[in-house]
């Protein structure tokens, strides 16, 4: 099993920064990709955001190119996605995911999912 804690998310105003945390804990021999996706409204789906693998190739939403940036420390098993020039339309859940994840060199790969962090960012 694989446990994602997330942390960072809070109340800022557009304009603003904030740093998204997750780290992955438990039986972790390796996780193929770690990324970050969120739920905006219900009705509406959860989305991604931006995703990283191990190699660290990096992939972004359009609507966060340029302004959000994810990275990986493979180290401490922990991603980060660091939000600048925040808009009122990023107010959401932040979900961290593995993707991937393997207990073992041999272990099937599975997927993960943390509790979600808000961020809201006033106008």
């Amino acid at each position: 099993q694989v446990q994602l804690v997330e942390s960072g998310g809070g109340l800022v105003q557009a304009g603003g920064s904030l740093r998204l945390s997750c780290a992955a804990s438990g039986s972790i021999f390796s996780i193929n990709a770690m990324g970050w996706y969120r739920h905006q409204a219900p009705g509406k789906q959860r989305e991604l955001v931006a995703t990283i693998t191990s190699g660290g190739s990096t992939s972004y939403a359009d609507s966060v190119k340029g302004r959000f940036t994810i990275s990986r420390d493979n180290a401490k098993n922990t991603v980060y996605l660091q939000m600048n020039s925040l808009k009122p339309e990023d107010t959401a859940v932040y979900y961290c995911n593995a993707a991937g994840a393997r207990a073992t060199m041999w272990g099937l790969p599975r997927d993960y999912w943390g509790q979600g962090t808000q961020v809201t960012v006033s106008s």
